[in-house]
């Protein structure tokens, strides 16, 4: 295969990948049965204009029928006054008029058969796009429900998708979480044992501070007694003292 050959067959290809993205098949659908419609449109206006000249003729036929009928009386009024080549004159007309009339209902009839075969094409036709109509109705409610299938199914990939990496950000921040909670609750037990010193006292509740308050002036209470029991048995401060 020549480089032209290649070339044109990667063209061919990208150009029809193009086209079947860029094509709706509801469009192409719709545009069908424009064009079945402007077709049976068409049938009708050849029926119409059939049955036009069909009508003509009859009217003809009967202007026809009527001056060869006046012409026969006029033929039997010059006949009974006399004038036979009246009479003569008014016959040869009428004759003529019924070739006419002979001539016309030739054509008359077969515009009668043209007018019906077109009204049974016609029928048959308009049969067809109706058919054509429902299923191109019935494939365009199919291809719009499977379209928004797809849409469906593609937003829910792009949630799933999201709610992976939501997912995956929950779980570092939970190990954050139990990290910062494992790191308070060692610095609590630290403290408690007393390996680290809380200065501020914020590591004790109300009720805590009240008892070690507590406990501290009862203890300074029983050695300022203590204090007082030793003096009391040892004597004055200045005995004491010197």
């Amino acid at each position: 295969m020549g480089l032209w050959q290649r070339a044109s067959m990667i063209f061919k290809s990208k150009a029809s990948k193009a086209l079947d993205k860029a094509e709706d098949p509801r469009e192409t659908l719709d545009y069908s049965y424009e064009k079945q419609l402007a077709l049976l449109q068409q049938v009708r206006r050849g029926v119409a204009d059939v049955a036009t000249s069909r009508k003509r003729i009859e009217l003809q036929i009967q202007s026809l029928d009527q001056q060869g009928s006046k012409l026969e009386q006029q033929a039997r009024a010059a006949l009974a006054g006399g004038r036979e080549d009246l009479a003569r004159e008014a016959l040869t007309r009428s004759s003529g008029l019924h070739q006419q009339v002979a001539d016309l209902q030739t054509q008359l009839a077969a515009l009668q058969a043209q007018e019906e075969k077109l009204i049974t094409a016609s029928q048959q036709l308009q049969a067809k796009v109706e058919a054509f109509r429902t299923k191109k109705e019935t494939i365009k409610a199919t291809y719009s429900a499977a379209e928004a299938q797809t849409k469906i199914n593609e937003a829910y990939a792009g949630i799933s998708s999201e709610l992976g990496d939501v997912g995956l950000a929950i779980s570092r921040a939970e190990d954050k979480t139990a990290q910062m909670q494992a790191r308070a609750s060692a610095i609590d037990e630290l403290v408690a044992s007393g390996a680290l010193e809380d200065t501020t006292g914020l590591g004790k509740d109300r009720i805590t501070a009240e008892l070690e308050q507590m406990a501290s002036e009862q203890d300074v209470n029983a050695q300022l007694a203590a204090m007082k029991r030793e003096l009391g048995a040892g004597g004055s401060p200045e005995a004491i003292g010197s």
